[in-house]
């Protein structure tokens, strides 16, 4: 997978950036976190910096809606992005784009010289501007593409002790993780919502009561299925933590929609206050770690912005946007 570095831009050169500027709204229509925008410009900024003229694409929502105040938004904000820079209409109001259509992707390509994946959240997903337009110009990866790439395979071949915390709500997601991790983990934390999830499927109750037989497993103490995590629990965590070199966290520990997060807010602080790298994803979980809440992790460890596509990552090592970088 080639970096930006090795692209060829010069004066003039149009550059496709796909990123991932798929921010949450409030009911004002107000952008609540533009950490994703943020993430973006050094790549935006490199290619300015060259000559290149940046051609900015993203999705936005699911129903087609325009993606214009988004964009009003980040050209406000960021003087980088008022001159020197194109910007395209949501992605996905073209049907082309989830079916991975081949015409659109000529489209697309039609309008620029280079493409970047800039994208790293939206790369397990198999559309036309992530797998089809690397096949139809030279491609590369962007600067924040390539921190989620190597920071997230730390856990490929991690150092030890290496913790590993899940919580949330959807087992499912987080059962291939958790088998995968068994033979590299030296301890794995199951939260209590994947418990509550967990016990509406028969199935997915049958694989948490094989899992509570491994040594390695740690669930919750007390009602597994409790809305937040205890004193007792914590203490057990904290111990875990004080003698891990790598934790990898996804997933809140309690009911956080509605208003548990006393646990992982606690949970939050043992970690900034460690001395082990830290891996953190997941949408509540991000909420909890940064400078806030008293809660910075800079320095010792990475927040992925990914969302599904970490937890994806995580499994298969690899993803289809990665496999287009790549072919």
């Amino acid at each position: 997978m080639k970096s930006i570095k090795e692209a060829e831009i010069k004066a003039g050169t149009r550059v496709f950036v796909r990123v991932d500027w798929n921010v949450a709204l409030d009911e004002r229509r107000k952008i609540i976190n533009d950490a994703r925008i943020k993430a973006s410009l050094p790549t935006i900024s490199y290619i300015k910096e060259k000559g290149g003229v940046p051609i900015i694409a993203s999705h936005f929502g699911r129903k087609g809606e325009s993606i214009q105040p988004v964009i009003e938004f980040a050209k406000s904000k960021y003087p980088e992005l008022s001159e020197g820079v194109e910007f395209l209409e949501n992605l996905r109001q073209d049907k082309g784009e989830e079916e991975n259509s081949e015409n659109f992707a000529k489209k697309l390509a039609d309008l620029a010289e280079i493409y970047i994946n800039e994208a790293f959240p939206a790369s397990h997903r198999e559309h036309a501007s992530i797998v089809g337009l690397p096949k139809l110009l030279p491609h590369f990866a962007g600067f924040r593409f390539l921190e989620e790439y190597e920071n997230l395979s730390k856990v490929f071949k991690p150092e030890h002790p290496f913790l590993v915390i899940f919580g949330g709500a959807k087992f499912e997601t987080k059962l291939p993780l958790v088998e995968k991790f068994l033979n590299k983990a030296d301890d794995i934390f199951i939260g209590g919502g994947l418990h509550s999830r967990a016990k509406k499927d028969s199935e997915m109750q049958v694989k948490l009561d094989e899992l509570s037989n491994n040594p390695k497993i740690i669930f919750p103490v007390g009602n597994v299925c409790a809305l937040d995590a205890n004193a007792e629990t914590l203490e057990i965590l904290k111990e875990k933590i004080t003698s891990s070199r790598l934790v990898l966290w996804n997933g809140p520990l309690g009911n956080y929609e509605k208003g548990f997060i006393a646990g992982t807010n606690a949970l939050a602080r043992m970690l900034a206050d460690s001395s082990a790298y830290l891996i953190i994803g997941g949408g509540d979980t991000l909420a909890t770690v940064s400078p806030e809440t008293e809660c910075d992790i800079a320095g010792h460890g990475f927040i992925s912005m990914a969302g599904g596509a970490m937890l994806e990552f995580l499994a298969d090592e690899t993803l289809p946007g990665i496999e287009a970088l790549n072919n």
